[in-house]
């Protein structure tokens, strides 16, 4: 593999929480061969052999700065034909639709992103949810055919992953789904197609578990 199939882009489209992911990612490509680049040029995610799309924010404000920077085609070309990892919003924008501003997604994975209901509600040591989730959940891995996602090796099942969400994914199919987590209810806290993997939670936030979901990322094979 030439050096400019194994660069990994971050995509910068103003609205992702670069830095940490980006280290994140260098930490996990340490001694591997990958290059990890943060770039807002098309042409450079267009180059890469594996993508990375982060998000924080607000979705409407996500959809618009990545048409706007000129990297929606890139990405959805990336989509097509390459691995990629969506992060917390990057994750939500892969779905049809979101409900937050009532808002279009990428239409990657069929389904759609609504808010957390959970006015009045108490969890079980007695205390209210509160909206946004903010800390640490356990996620349990889907399996399918008795096996869990690649992206999921060596992850123990039911590892705690950190979260910072007020909406929450529902694909329509369940084959989609790739780990859920609880919040007053089962929710999507990772999602996968063909080549595609994401996650609600924050990977670059999680400690050994988040590397090793950067580093399996890295040398899956869809």
């Amino acid at each position: 593999m030439n050096s400019e199939a194994k660069t990994v882009a971050v995509v910068d489209y103003g609205m992702g929480n670069l830095r940490s992911v980006s280290q994140a990612v260098l930490a996990a490509a340490q001694g591997s061969g990958w290059q990890v680049t943060v770039t807002r040029h098309p042409d450079e995610v267009r180059a890469a052999a594996r993508v990375v799309l982060p998000g924080q924010g607000a979705m409407p404000d996500c959809m618009r700065e990545l048409r706007d920077s000129g990297l929606l085609a890139p990405v959805l070309e990336a989509a097509a034909a390459k691995p990629l990892f969506g992060v917390c919003v990057g994750m939500q924008m892969l779905l049809d639709h979101s409900a937050e501003g009532d808002t279009p997604g990428l239409g990657l994975i069929p389904g759609e992103v609504l808010k957390f209901d959970l006015a009045g509600r108490t969890q079980p040591d007695g205390s209210r949810y509160k909206v946004p989730q903010m800390g640490w959940n356990r996620v349990r891995q889907a399996r399918r055919g008795g096996s869990a996602h690649p992206v999921w090796s060596g992850v123990p099942d039911d590892s705690y992953f950190y979260f910072v969400h007020s909406f929450y994914a529902r694909p329509r199919d369940a084959a989609h789904v790739a780990g859920e987590a609880d919040y007053g209810q089962p929710f999507a806290a990772a999602i996968a197609r063909d080549n595609i993997f994401a996650t609600q939670f924050h990977p670059e936030k999680s400690a050994e578990h988040g590397l090793a979901l950067f580093r399996n990322f890295l040398h899956w094979n869809p």
